[in-house]
């Protein structure tokens, strides 16, 4: 599998933008995982710390529990980058069965839905067939969809970056579910609310060819995005 590490990064920035608590997790733990899946497997190992150290405290903390998912699946992406397949399988399973462990005990927490939705999505976009990324997709497109019912409909006040995320996250989903009809809704949604955006050019791409590559499916700007959530 060979999912990127800028990718995978890209998906703290969304998070921290889209969330609405003041005291939220992702505070304790988003910087030492961002370092690490942009390749300071020390600051990972950080990261991984403090969940861990949470979960043997409390073991349904959900959000330690997600954030635990997806260093694990990051790891998983190393195991297979080194060969062992064996290892990386089993990370992969793993990080995939906390993060819905994690959904199923808090489904309406974004700090939970919004980290499993970014990963799987990205993830999907990585695996070696359809059949395999599917549920995957269909995972990810229902935590944004949570995370919209909760932002939207107006999604002015997440800024660019932030909207334009969560948007082109949804439009793709359903556009490699074949929902052609509401990825067509989302991406002129896109056209009309972020006109002159790179998540505009890959709306405009998508409306003429039906399709997009990984890299104009998300983390568009995401060089822009890190001040954004200081």
């Amino acid at each position: 599998m060979k999912l990127q590490k800028t990718t995978i990064a890209a998906v703290l920035i969304f998070t921290a933008g889209v969330l609405l608590s003041q005291d939220r997790f992702d505070m304790k733990v988003r910087n030492y995982f961002f370092a690490g899946l942009a390749g300071d497997a020390a600051s990972l190992q950080k990261g991984m710390k403090i969940c861990e150290e949470i979960l043997a405290s409390d073991p349904k903390q959900p959000e330690a529990l997600v954030w635990h998912g997806m260093g694990l699946v990051s790891q998983s992406r190393e195991a297979f980058q080194k060969g062992d397949q064996q290892n990386g399988a089993a990370l992969w399973q793993r990080g995939l069965d906390e993060m819905d462990q994690a959904e199923a005990m808090a489904p309406n927490d974004l700090g939970v839905r919004i980290v499993r939705g970014a990963v799987l999505l990205v993830a999907s976009q990585y695996l070696p067939n359809a059949e395999a990324a599917r549920p995957l997709i269909e995972k990810g497109l229902s935590d944004y969809e949570k995370a919209y019912s909760v932002q939207g409909p107006d999604l002015s006040h997440l800024g660019t970056h932030k909207s334009g995320e969560l948007m082109i996250g949804m439009a793709d989903a359903y556009a490699r579910l074949g929902q052609q009809d509401k990825a067509q809704q989302w991406f002129e949604r896109i056209q009309k609310d972020l006109p002159g955006t790179p998540y505009a050019n890959s709306a405009a791409t998508w409306l003429e060819t039906k399709t997009l590559t990984p890299r104009q499916a998300g983390c568009l700007g995401c060089h822009t995005g890190t001040a954004e959530v200081r």
